[in-house]
């Protein structure tokens, strides 16, 4: 039996924290959009999380307080949850499931989009390309982020990655003459209400709300609300990037607890536990949220994704990270030594990647220069890291003259190119770098063609 919309009454079976189930009258798939009403006459969203022969399983995605199961009725939709968007999004803010919570009007919605998302046809995808400046040095310089691209940031518990996703939603920006078509999608994933205000206070004081559509999901609302919030701030941001032709960057925060949240609903359905208690297909659904970045040829807009994870005791190899890390083009790696001695933000140079760089980076994008300047930087810091494990064996005293240079090139590295008071602008961070790179020889300069040294450090390094 198919339907339109039908209502179903007295099939309530049980009721687990955000799972209703039902005795099954009714053919329904996966992921129907569902309105719950218990003897309380509040209303409530949800969605068919589960369906075997004999029985319904729906997520409530409000508090489930005050539901019954002899007065509780379900209204089945033929559609999936969909979220109504339109041209006014911007300068919004949103709860987890798309409902404005800042005091404004309704959003007039143009039209409804699947909170899932659309499939795209892998050959209409185009190869990212051009730049996007963050303002953090280490990133842009050393890992640039490229327009289309999907880069995450691992971070660690206690570390300031909120701090960094603020500024970086901030002030993020394109460089030419598509500036003005640039938006940001800001999505607080299990947040506490002081993060939350935190957020929402930053931005409008910066005034960098006016370009933002932020979705907050805050840590005492249910865990299955915590699954949609990506989804639904991914819908807006399609809609901005390929309707509106806008050129979108998504910063989601924290993905960690997304997971978290998919393990707890996963085991409320008494599924098979995988890795560390994790559902075994977490990494297709992690893809289903990252693979929503791209570009799309024939669609203007792109969309680009900076998703921030905590990394549990600080483990790379835990199945978090390690899954994003095989979705994603690299990643930023935040680093707890560096944060102990001052250092902010943070940023763990040697194992961070951008493996897209190379696309929006150069000349006609960047600089001609700055690939080259990068890559000197990153084998000269390198060198530095092993001479401080030599060091602290041998002693600086039985170091070679070049290698107490190296050793100074890493601190004046970290104190000049990673750490900064303020964030800076590409032509900024490549003088930095430059700087930094003229306490060296000029023969270990090897990354560096000869009209480059001249250009650049002239006679001082001749």
């Amino acid at each position: 039996m198919r339907f339109a919309e039908l209502t179903v009454t007295g099939a309530a079976r049980r009721l687990d924290g955000p799972l209703l189930f039902l005795e099954r009258t009714v053919n329904v798939g996966l992921n129907t959009a569902v309105e719950v009403e218990g003897g309380d006459g509040r209303r409530r969203v949800g969605r068919v999380a589960s369906v075997d022969e004999s029985r319904l399983v729906i997520e409530v995605l409000d508090a489930a307080t005050g539901l019954g199961l002899d007065d509780t009725r379900v209204r089945l939709h033929d559609v999936p949850l969909m979220f109504g968007v339109g041209p006014g999004m911007l300068g919004r803010v949103f709860d987890s499931v798309g409902r404005p919570i800042d005091d404004g009007p309704p959003l007039p919605a143009r039209s409804f989009l699947p909170v899932g998302g659309l499939s795209i046809n892998p050959a209409m995808r185009a190869l990212p390309r051009d730049f996007i400046e963050t303002g953090v040095t280490a990133i842009d310089l050393m890992n640039s982020l490229v327009r289309g691209q999907k880069l995450p940031l691992f971070s660690g518990g206690g570390l300031p990655h909120d701090r960094v996703a603020t500024e970086i939603a901030q002030r993020a920006r394109l460089r030419g003459e598509e500036a003005g078509r640039f938006a940001v999608v800001f999505a607080g994933i299990g947040v506490s209400h002081d993060t939350a205000e935190a957020f929402r206070s930053a931005m409008e004081a910066s005034g960098a709300l006016q370009r933002t559509v932020m979705f907050l999901n805050l840590a005492d609302e249910p865990s299955s609300q915590r699954l949609l919030t990506p989804r639904y701030a991914l819908t807006a941001a399609e809609y901005l990037a390929f309707t509106e032709g806008r050129h979108v960057l998504v910063v989601m925060t924290d993905m960690t607890n997304y997971c978290e949240a998919l393990r707890e609903v996963s085991a409320s359905h008494g599924e098979v536990p995988s890795r560390k208690g994790y559902p075994g297909y977490m990494y297709s659904d992690l893809a289903s949220i990252y693979e929503r970045a791209g570009c799309i040829r024939g669609l203007p807009g792109t969309l680009t994704q900076l998703p921030i994870l905590t990394m549990p005791a600080d483990d790379i190899g835990h199945p978090i990270p390690d899954l994003t890390g095989y979705i994603t083009e690299g990643q930023i790696v935040l680093d707890r030594e560096l944060d102990r001695r001052g250092v902010y933000p943070p940023v763990r140079v040697l194992p961070s990647l951008s493996r897209l760089m190379s696309s929006g980076t150069g000349e006609g994008y960047t600089d001609k220069d700055h690939p080259a300047l990068a890559n000197q930087l990153f084998a000269a810091y390198a060198r530095a890291t092993r001479v401080r494990v030599l060091a602290s064996v041998m002693g600086v005293e039985g170091l070679s003259d070049t290698d107490r240079r190296y050793l100074q090139f890493g601190d004046l590295f970290e104190q000049r190119v990673i750490a900064q008071p303020t964030l800076r602008t590409l032509e900024e961070s490549m003088e930095t770098g430059w700087q930094c790179l003229a306490t060296l020889p000029v023969g270990e300069l090897t990354r560096l063609s000869r009209v480059q040294v001249e250009r650049h450090f002239g006679k001082r390094h001749a």
